[in-house]
């Protein structure tokens, strides 16, 4: 059974529109999101970057069946695991079972802020491990220490714990990341149906633990608006590689993206009123075995994207799913 979610891009919006977001996604018939962390968004023209873990106690508040999980957060450098788990626990409190915590190991943009060293990505793997360990120690509820390569606990203890612990699901983009999610995750985050990240993750553990999958999409009225306002506000989805793990600054970003052109992100991405590519981009999750796919809707027109997908999208996907 497939089930479709939406993102909830802290990059894009104020705080009181993305819990209004998330009430609007409930009411169109999304069964999940998940919501960015960031404390700088990719570009500047993106223009917002609140704190999430004020904006999912909004939510809490708003939502009653909506499964909400972050997507995701760096529990490393710019914030210490023993705060992301006391935050992940109070949030799972106020969700009542409808919260997961999504990690991954960052990106430059958002963890240098504090003048720390930003590590390569097989130190930032051990790290995201090691606070793994420390979250799930603290969600005990004992009175807990420890003291690791990268991190320090002193008789710490987490007082206010939901009735289970947050399930961690963990972001990949590569089978070392995917192997890390299969054998420590309750289950996968991703942004490509690559057959080598959903191949290692079931093959490491993961043959039974969910996949969440992104599709990053632009509905408009017609495929050019569609086109302009996805080039515009997200053309940081054509940067390749590792840039976007590496890069510091919105600005440097803009500079990456200079080459990316509007023609480029509409080949690879759906833009505009046409259900048939949106279909064609979540057949390509479903086919690779991602039972939960969750779209991006680029741009300040969130209420069409919720009119086109419950009005159009939803009855379409729901016969691709049966």
């Amino acid at each position: 059974m497939v089930r479709f979610g939406y993102a909830l891009s802290s990059e894009e919006h104020r705080p009181a529109d993305l819990i209004r977001n998330a009430a609007r996604a409930e009411e169109s018939g999304l069964e999940f999101a998940l919501i960015s962390d960031h404390y700088h968004p990719w570009i500047n023209a993106q223009g917002e970057s609140p704190f999430v873990w004020t904006v999912l106690g909004g939510i809490a508040r708003e939502t009653q069946k909506l499964e909400v999980g972050t997507g995701v957060t760096c529990p490393m450098i710019r914030i210490h695991p023993a705060i992301i788990a006391q935050a992940a626990a109070t949030t799972a409190d106020l969700f009542a079972g409808r919260f997961f915590l999504g990690i991954g190991t960052g990106e430059n943009l958002n963890e240098h802020i504090l003048g720390d060293h930003w590590p390569p990505y097989e130190e930032r793997r051990e790290m995201l491990i090691e606070s793994m360990d420390i979250m799930r120690g603290l969600w005990e509820g004992k009175l807990f220490s420890h003291r690791g390569e990268h991190y320090v606990v002193e008789n710490s203890r987490i007082y206010t714990l939901p009735e289970s612990p947050p399930r961690i699901m963990v972001a990949a983009a590569g089978p070392e990341s995917a192997s890390v999610a299969g054998q420590r995750g309750d289950g996968l985050i991703t942004v490509s149906p690559q057959a080598k990240v959903i191949d290692r993750f079931r093959a490491d553990g993961g043959a039974d633990k969910p996949i969440y999958g992104q599709v990053t999409v632009c509905w408009a009225a017609s495929e050019a608006e569609a086109t302009r306002t996805l080039h515009r506000i997200w053309p940081n989805a054509g940067i390749p590689g590792d840039l976007s793990q590496e890069l510091p600054l919105p600005q440097h970003f803009e500079e990456a993206s200079s080459i990316v052109t509007s023609e480029m992100l509409a080949e690879k991405m759906p833009v505009g009123p046409d259900v048939e590519r949106y279909v064609t981009s979540v057949r390509e999750y479903v086919d690779a075995g991602v039972e939960n796919v969750y779209l991006h809707q680029v741009g300040p027109d969130q209420e069409g994207f919720f009119r086109f997908f419950g009005d159009e999208l939803r009855p379409v996907l729901s016969e691709l799913t049966q």
